[in-house]
């Protein structure tokens, strides 16, 4: 900016006299530019002073009949840098006053060489100058303005959507956990039932023992894969178990001796991911719970789907009913649940176990 305006001055003063008739002499116009240029050099630093003092001085030079014309237009760039600072009504009034002297020394002092007409026309061509000049000025930093806060929203909104992204992250991450805690816990009860069987008959049934380890392979196998899809989540976003994994939690257990009955009713298809996948944790840590404390020989789910809702229904036959009250994992699946805006109850049912969950369906 101080640049511009050295080099528009050390150019324009020159021309402008040169154009309007007011070179009187060489040596004082290129003086007078020269001088206004060196003033040019501090006017980001002070302009108001460096516009005043270019001012008076073309006012004395003026006075002197050391230039023929111009009484604020010279010092146009200390005015543009003023108003582009954001001190228009500095620089108008500073102008204004200028203006006003000329006027009256044009149109009242030097009669031999004005007059009021002449003053009149002179000024007045200055005032419409200085007018646009301030008005371009103010509009563009306006604009510079409107950039800048464009700019700084735009950024601030790009940061705010990486605080979010990484609360999203966070939130996935905690959500992987439980899955963790969860495929980790199934597997661990049905693998142990099997290891128990295997344990109890390894000498009475050896047949039976080596049925039961290779149902503890399968299992072990199944949960590899399970830990794999989680792992994908991680690395690749790759979505996680839903609906469509409930068979093959009912077949586990079946495969620990425990008789499962899984019914469906309704229309699945609508039903967002973050409810699926939900709706196949609390089915799978109710399993893991049935099958790891409430010594049951029977279980049944009971899904149903409606437009605004998801109702799981578990329920054993179960004598272990109070040890099952509390825990992480009913702690987990109401956690999970609420997340939703839903509820989830457990506790004694009619025959033992029952744990019950309503996850809404955002529209």
């Amino acid at each position: 900016m101080t640049k511009i305006a050295v080099a528009l001055t050390l150019v324009g003063v020159p021309a402008g006299l040169a154009i309007t008739g007011g070179n009187l002499q060489t040596v004082m116009t290129m003086s007078l530019a020269v001088w206004l240029a060196v003033l040019a050099l501090f006017v980001r630093r002070w302009p108001l002073t460096v516009l005043i003092v270019s001012i008076l001085s073309i006012v004395a030079m003026r006075g002197a009949e050391l230039i023929g014309s111009g009484w604020v237009w010279p010092a146009s760039a200390a005015a543009a840098v003023l108003a582009l600072q954001g001190r228009l009504r500095a620089a108008t009034i500073t102008a204004g006053l200028a203006l006003l002297y000329g006027f009256a020394w044009d149109g009242f002092v030097d009669l031999e060489h004005g007059g009021s007409t002449f003053a009149l026309a002179h000024v007045g061509g200055e005032t419409l100058w200085m007018a646009a000049l301030l008005a371009a000025a103010t509009a563009y930093r306006n604009t510079a303005r409107w950039r800048e806060e464009v700019a700084h929203r735009l950024a601030q909104d790009e940061h705010e959507r990486e605080i979010d992204a990484r609360r999203r992250q966070a939130e996935e991450r905690v959500e992987i956990a439980r899955d963790l805690h969860d495929v980790v816990s199934h597997t661990l009860a049905v693998v142990g039932v099997h290891l128990n069987v295997a344990l109890d008959a390894f000498d009475a049934d050896p047949d039976e023992a080596k049925e039961s380890l290779r149902l503890a392979q399968q299992v072990r196998g199944r949960a590899m894969t399970d830990l794999k899809s989680l792992v994908g989540v991680l690395r690749e976003g790759a979505p996680i178990d839903d609906l469509d994994g409930l068979e093959r939690l009912a077949e586990q257990v079946r495969a620990a001796g425990v008789e499962v009955s899984l019914n469906e009713f309704g229309d699945r298809a609508e039903v967002p991911a973050p409810v699926a996948t939900a709706v196949y944790r609390v089915v799978q840590e109710s399993l893991t719970n049935t099958v790891r404390h409430a010594r049951a020989s029977r279980v049944v789910v009971t899904v149903r789907y409606a437009p605004a809702s998801v109702v799981v229904d578990v329920q054993d036959n179960g004598a272990g009913a109070g040890t099952m009250a509390d825990g992480h994992g009913i702690s987990g699946m109401r956690e999970r649940v609420a997340a939703l805006g839903g509820a989830l109850t457990a506790g004694p049912g009619k025959t033992g176990f029952a744990v019950r969950a309503t996850i809404p369906i955002a529209a």
